[in-house]
């Protein structure tokens, strides 16, 4: 099933590949995010009931969501990592974990600017915060791990196992509006059903939500690639391609 991977496992290759795939990441991730957060924060209606203050989702929302799906990655690149020792699957785990943590600080940040005037609080011990709050911890707990150990192999073990427990949370921040009590507002992005907002607000929200995910995916090339090199400075390949570039 995972055959496709294993010319991916050699480090040369998987550098070459992100090299080639980092420009196009970070050109889309800039076009998206431009695009949507110009046309959320200047031309988005005004909002009836909340006023401008609203215009906070387009970045509280892309944030959030996308703080859960880098902890997918993170954790099914963990996962591979265990399960078919494949080296290059622990240094993307690795990868994405700064950078998951903080896209989940700017989600919380966010979310208590956004809620102090609607709540009249800047942060309430709410389901979803909460459970939002604990993948901040995961995700500092497999950063912990990383570097606690000298042995990379058993620090990526560790870490990859914390990260594939915490996946227990990733449902439950999706659905604690609908399994508690919650001050939170309930999911507005309809997948099955027809979205609650207006077109004029829903269309930027999800072109900055996609514009996210890139971001997060041209920053992990970037940390990957830095991965890689760290882990094979001593490989010809390495030193012939910083010879290449001037580097002693």
């Amino acid at each position: 099933m995972w055959k496709w991977l294993h010319p991916y496992a050699d480090p040369e290759r998987a550098y070459k590949l992100s090299d080639k795939l980092l420009p196009w990441f970070a050109f889309l991730a800039l076009a998206f995010i431009a695009t949507g957060t110009t046309w959320g924060l200047l031309f988005a209606p005004t909002d009836y009931q909340q006023g401008d203050s609203y215009r906070i989702i387009f970045i509280h929302v892309p944030a959030a969501s996308m703080s859960m799906a880098a902890y997918m990655g993170m954790a099914t690149a963990a996962f591979i990592g265990l399960v078919w020792q494949i080296k290059a699957a622990d240094w993307t785990a690795a990868a994405i974990a700064p950078i998951g943590a903080v896209v989940t600080f700017i989600a919380l940040f966010t979310g208590a600017t956004w809620g102090k005037p609607m709540w009249g609080t800047w942060w309430v011990w709410d389901a979803r915060l909460t459970s939002e709050l604990v993948l901040l911890f995961l995700y500092l707990g497999v950063i912990a791990l990383y570097a606690s150990f000298e042995d990379k192999v058993l620090a990526a073990r560790a870490a990859g196992i914390l990260a594939i427990v915490g996946v227990i949370n990733i449902p439950i921040i999706k659905y604690s509006v609908e399994w508690w009590s919650s001050l939170h507002q309930p999911s507005t992005i309809r997948i099955t059903e027809k979205s609650t907002m207006s077109s004029d607000m829903l269309y930027p929200l999800l072109i900055n939500i996609v514009g996210f995910g890139l971001m997060i995916g041209a920053l992990t090339l970037v940390r990957f690639k830095a991965e890689i090199l760290a882990r094979n400075a001593m490989r010809p390949w390495v030193r012939e391609m910083a010879l290449a570039q001037g580097v002693k």
